[in-house]
């Protein structure tokens, strides 16, 4: 999807710093990747403690209903 933006350039360089990444599409595409991971790892952090396991005779642990 091509789109344009204006971005901080003070944030812009900092990240640039930061990761090593050499263009501008590829900071873009690593801060989505980095934003989507974050976000998952939060709603499954809310989880915790509202899901029970049962021990099986599988290796797995199964959902308890």
């Amino acid at each position: 999807m091509r789109t344009n933006i204006i971005l901080d350039d003070r944030l812009v360089a900092e990240a640039f710093a930061l990761t090593g990444v050499r263009t501008k599409k590829d900071l873009i595409h690593l801060a989505l990747r980095e934003l989507v991971r974050s976000r998952r790892k939060k709603n499954l952090m809310d989880l915790a403690g509202q899901i029970q396991f049962c021990r099986g005779s599988h290796a797995r642990q199964t959902l308890c209903s």
